[in-house]
């Protein structure tokens, strides 16, 4: 199976904790203050998590530079203080960077039991499968 080491323990706590903190802070109206440690905390779970290498050449690679710049553009917008604008930009980027991730997930969750059966209901699969065309692997 899976062995994570240390860090990565670390890594997986502090994106847990990131995504608590933002799920909160879009819950609380767009509070800014958890928005903000919300998105450090993921951002250093990740570090955590794959290593500083990794993260950086991830963000930084040529074909996703527009994404990155959206998603790191949104997290500055929410530290200045416009959350809702921030969010918007950040989820932007967010969808740009894990695109090609998305038909890998969504192929995983149609095998999940209750979710499985929502996913591959015939409205819900043929919206799934226009959207992210299934993968060929």
């Amino acid at each position: 199976m899976f062995n994570p080491t240390d860090s990565q323990k670390i890594g997986i706590g502090l994106v847990a904790f990131g995504a608590c903190f933002l799920f909160l802070g879009v819950l609380l109206v767009f509070d800014k203050g958890l928005l903000a440690i919300g998105n450090i905390l993921f951002l250093c779970g990740l570090a955590f998590l794959i290593g500083l290498e990794r993260t950086f050449r991830f963000f930084f690679q040529r074909h996703k530079i527009k994404g990155s710049a959206a998603f790191f553009g949104g997290i500055f917008v929410v530290l200045i203080g416009w959350p809702i604008i921030g969010m918007v930009v950040e989820t932007y980027g967010f969808f740009l960077l894990f695109s090609g991730f998305f038909p890998y997930a969504i192929n995983f969750l149609r095998r999940v039991p209750v979710i499985g059966t929502l996913l591959n209901m015939p409205g819900i699969s043929k919206v799934l499968d226009d959207c992210f065309p299934p993968s060929s692997s």
